[in-house]
């Protein structure tokens, strides 16, 4: 699977994607607007297709090497975008929590 980038490295309609509210409380504004930040958690490796069957294949997940220097790359692009982020190690176990604030919670997949 490849994911298609800016020339900055960052995905394309992450940065442009209308996902936060505006004034009136309409999804009208994105993340550049609010000056907003992003959490990255890689899970590239871990990409698994149950579309079929009661066992997952992990056919369509990039390997470790080609994985770990594109999520470097969309972290990278994010940052010079200006835009805040926390990540975590690449391959590591991690505890990931999420506190949502509203209505609504988006999965981007590009």
């Amino acid at each position: 699977m490849m994911v298609p980038l800016r020339p900055t490295g960052c995905p394309i309609g992450w940065l442009d994607s209308r996902v936060m509210d505006d004034a009136d409380g309409v999804m009208n504004l994105s993340v550049v607007d609010v000056g907003g930040a992003m959490l990255v958690v890689s899970q590239f490796t871990l990409y698994g297709d149950a579309s079929k069957g009661r066992r997952p294949t992990w056919l369509a997940a990039a390997k470790p090497d080609q994985a770990e220097p594109l999520i470097d790359r969309v972290v990278a692009g994010l940052r010079e975008q200006g835009i805040e982020g926390a990540t975590g190690r690449f391959r590591a176990d991690m505890v990931v929590e999420l506190v949502n604030d509203g209505p609504a919670t988006l999965m981007l997949e590009t």
